[in-house]
């Protein structure tokens, strides 16, 4: 494969966007990914886009974004993953670009999950991201599936809701700084435990908030890259990995083996390991899926994500920041933009134009998981080539 360089990135403000239509939204991204490009970009020489949409509450996907950017002359993909759709598009186009299919490449993800005038998004959304047949009738709607790994974790680890309150803490107090982030308050850990119980073990800030918004990249080949930046950031590694759906079918509650299989799959294709990691995104709909996913992928040893959170380890400042941005806790969820708007931040951090920046990092990690628990995207940015 030809190596791939992200050459722009860009995203809208992650919220209510009552006002806001998905064709609003959707230029509003990719004209900002545009004007981040250090040389320059032509709509005309973009070649082929990837859009990552959850729900399709405004209609065909693809053709929406064509008509509202201008794109009507190259083919456009829509992908769709449950929650892992953002960082499975850039996987996607990642391919495209690397096969040597096109040199210039846009990828773009969003959603509108706070309302839609055509139907009931949240219905929608929920029969594209779980087992219809069983946990419909049981209601294990997002919370509650999760609630069921986390829960089990707390049982069988030294965690506790505590932890879970220190990460909702941590990823607030990251959001302060971010423009685009949808909840840019702090919260003490004593409000976590004591806010209203959403499933136990999750109180309201354990939980992501309900999101519109849109995320956009430009992923172009090492053989065009100097046409655009001096400065690329280059996607070192792609990996996505499954597991059963059904609840009863997995073997072990406290990990989450799709996460485990697509950052194995993205260090390898890195040719770096965890340790290697100076900054991710990493994705927290759920204050304890955070922690699980510190062991998942690699950051700390089986049951020990505890002592990462209450020693500062993944806070900004400490030695493996993660969700500079505020996450998807604080910064928001869209799930389509989501895994977008990661690599966006990680393209930021990676150039030194953070809003929270990290200092020296060099590699960055994106990663999403969603199904009920069944898929999981990882995505390894880094500034140096090799």
């Amino acid at each position: 494969m030809r190596r791939v360089a992200v050459a722009g990135a860009g995203m809208t403000a992650f919220g209510e966007h009552f006002g806001l239509g998905i064709k609003d939204l959707l230029p509003m991204a990719v004209s900002e990914m545009a004007a981040s490009v250090d040389k320059g970009l032509k709509r005309a020489e973009i070649e082929a886009a990837w859009f990552g949409a959850l729900t399709t509450t405004d209609g065909f996907p693809s053709g929406i974004l064509a008509d509202s950017c201008g794109l009507l002359d190259i083919p456009v993909t829509r992908v769709e993953n449950a929650c892992a759709t953002g960082n499975d598009a850039v996987r996607n186009a990642t391919f495209a670009v690397g096969s040597g299919a096109v040199d210039v490449a846009l990828v773009v993800g969003a959603d509108k999950v706070r309302e839609s005038s055509a139907r009931n998004t949240f219905w929608e959304w929920a029969g594209l991201t779980r087992d219809m047949a069983w946990d419909y009738p049981l209601g294990l709607v997002a919370p509650a599936n999760f609630a069921l790994h986390v829960a089990r974790y707390l049982h069988e680890s030294p965690a506790t809701r505590e932890h879970l309150a220190m990460v909702a803490v941590k990823n607030h107090r990251h959001a302060l700084s971010n423009p685009k982030a949808q909840l840019r308050f702090e919260i003490t850990v004593e409000q976590a435990l004591n806010a209203p119980m959403v499933v136990e073990p999750f109180g309201l800030y354990d939980c992501t908030p309900q999101s519109d918004g849109a995320a956009a990249l430009l992923l172009v080949s090492e053989d065009v890259v100097d046409r655009y930046t001096d400065r690329p950031v280059w996607v070192r590694g792609v990996g996505l990995g499954l597991d059963r759906v059904m609840h009863q079918h997995k073997k072990d509650m406290t990990t989450f083996p799709p996460t485990v299989k697509a950052s194995r799959a993205a260090y390898a294709m890195a040719g770096i390991g965890p340790e290697d990691v100076d900054v991710a995104e990493v994705h927290d709909c759920f204050t304890g899926v955070e922690l699980i996913s510190y062991e998942d992928l690699g950051f700390a040893d089986r049951f020990a994500a505890h002592e990462l959170i209450e020693k500062g380890v993944t806070a900004v400042g400490g030695a493996k920041p993660v969700n500079p941005s505020g996450g998807l806790k604080a910064k928001g969820h869209p799930p389509g933009a989501t895994g977008v708007a990661q690599c966006v931040e990680l393209f930021e951090q990676l150039r030194g134009e953070a809003n929270n920046q990290v200092d020296g990092a060099r590699i960055g990690l994106a990663h999403n998981i969603g199904g009920p628990t069944a898929v999981s995207a990882v995505t390894v940015l880094s500034n140096h080539r090799d």
